[in-house]
């Protein structure tokens, strides 16, 4: 009896990590250039992730410059949901809140379930350099753990992020994520940089692309568009080379409250569907 408990206890364990393997493989394949990137709001899911040169709640954080255009003390949330595989969901939280001439940013997110997680956490600043040029930098802390014997990771790195405003309706946007020289480099974190530009079309209609490249992987070019169809009412669509994803979405805001809904294809594992809100206390 004891044997055989024994044995059932040994094949459970080994299931559990045999499917965590798997997982592991299911997300490089899914998050493709940077794993560990924060998840985009809803509304940049439905724009093809275009939002390094947009102002904005979410674009703060993947842009830390955007930061300096938010005056108000904000709180937002947004869920992920990858495929429709609850394993593969991202849960993320922000806060940023005005102090002086600066704004800080606070963010957190966790993805994955019991067996493999991961974590990360952010502080950020941003401020207006100039009229027409903001700055802004982020701290932050990762940590991945996984069932079994396999290692546990954790690190601190940093980002930061530059915001060119030529003209009222001309935005340019640079971002570097881990730029931490090879000579002291011991943490399983990628090198990215992220570059784009966009432009207001008409009062109703933005556009705008991006490129960005990771260390070890391919450049990824990346198109969106936001057009608000009716007062409040935003339309968005977009395309990543990054698995050949085509994306849409829709935002609608309510005074002070902003929902949107997101979603991208994958050229071989389905949709990925988001949801945002964020609050905007005056």
């Amino acid at each position: 009896m004891y044997l055989s408990g024994l044995c059932q206890k040994q094949l459970f364990s080994l299931h559990k990590i045999s499917v965590s393997i798997v997982f592991i493989f299911l997300t490089i394949s899914a998050y493709g250039s940077n794993p560990y990137r924060v998840s985009d709001g809803a509304g940049e899911t439905g724009m093809g992730s275009v939002c390094v040169m947009r102002q904005g709640f979410w674009p703060s954080f993947r842009n830390q410059a955007s930061l300096a255009n938010n005056t108000s003390l904000s709180i937002g949330i947004n869920y992920e949901n990858r495929f429709g595989i609850n394993e593969l969901g991202t849960k993320t939280a922000g806060l940023i809140l005005p102090v002086g001439k600066t704004s800080l940013g606070l963010i957190y997110s966790h993805f994955g379930y019991s067996d493999f997680r991961r974590e990360m956490g952010g502080i950020a600043c941003g401020m207006a350099l100039s009229d027409n040029i903001a700055a802004g930098i982020q701290i932050d802390y990762f940590s991945e753990k996984t069932y079994g014997e396999y290692d546990n990771y954790q690190a601190i790195t940093y980002e930061a992020g530059i915001l060119f405003m030529p003209s009222d309706k001309i935005s340019i946007g640079v971002h570097l994520f881990n730029p931490v020289p090879n000579s002291i480099r011991k943490s399983f974190l990628p090198v990215s940089l992220r570059a784009g530009a966009g432009i207001d079309l008409s009062k109703e209609l933005f556009a705008g692309v991006e490129s960005e490249m990771s260390s070890g992987e391919k450049l990824i070019i990346r198109t969106g568009f936001e057009y608000e169809a009716a007062k409040k009412l935003w339309l968005k669509g977009g395309f990543s080379t990054e698995n050949t994803s085509f994306t849409m979405g829709l935002g609608y805001q309510i005074k002070s409250l902003k929902l949107d809904l997101g979603f991208a294809s994958h050229e071989r594992l389905g949709i990925t569907s988001a949801v945002s809100i964020v609050y905007i206390i005056k």
